[in-house]
């Protein structure tokens, strides 16, 4: 198996899981919980190798999974429908998709919100107001409300990548030098 298929197969099992779980809370009116404790879950998922190791290696057993992600649920205080659906992805073997499925459900939120997310990346840390103008200036192109989802490269130099949808920006300054790499080397 290609490693492209393994992620999309990973990404519609964790596409059905994430639509389930979305369609319940939304009957329930508690969108805006579900989006914070999912930026909760993401953000556990990004700052703990520890978390990333027993949802995807399989030398924990399910109930060791289970065990795991139902003491993680604990103590973040997840809502009975997310912390249920987390312990139904373990018995089922399937927490290995939890990074999809975060990303999956942050999309559906959003859908539903009538927003964007917009991906930046730049050389330093964006100020508040600088964050805000981009905000604003995305808003005002896609016509829709945007949310910022901002990190740092410094191996870029200096400026910034965008990524809107299909549409990306990039300026910064290693595009930049590369472009110009190319344009010698077909010269020279």
């Amino acid at each position: 198996m290609t490693v492209a298929n393994s992620a999309s197969i990973s990404a519609s099992i964790a596409g059905r899981y994430a639509q389930a779980l979305f369609d319940i809370v939304k009957e329930s009116g508690e969108i805006d919980q579900l989006a914070s404790q999912v930026d909760d879950l993401g953000a556990a998922l990004d700052d703990s190798d520890e978390l990333r190791h027993v949802i995807s290696s399989p030398i924990y057993t399910r109930e060791e999974q289970g065990k795991a992600i139902s003491a993680v649920a604990e103590k973040m205080g997840l809502s009975a429908s997310l912390a249920n659906t987390l312990k139904l992805m373990a018995r089922n073997r399937r927490l290995f998709t939890l990074p999809q499925f975060v990303a999956e459900l942050r999309r559906l939120v959003a859908e539903h919100r009538g927003e964007v997310t917009a991906d930046v990346v730049s050389a330093v840390a964006l100020s508040d107001e600088q964050k805000k103008r981009l905000t604003n200036t995305l808003a005002e192109k896609s016509g829709k409300k945007v949310k910022l989802n901002a990190r740092v490269d410094e191996s870029l130099i200096g400026g910034m990548i965008v990524r809107l949808g299909s549409q990306m920006i990039d300026s910064s300054i290693k595009s930049k030098l590369a472009s110009l790499q190319n344009a010698m080397k077909e010269v020279g």
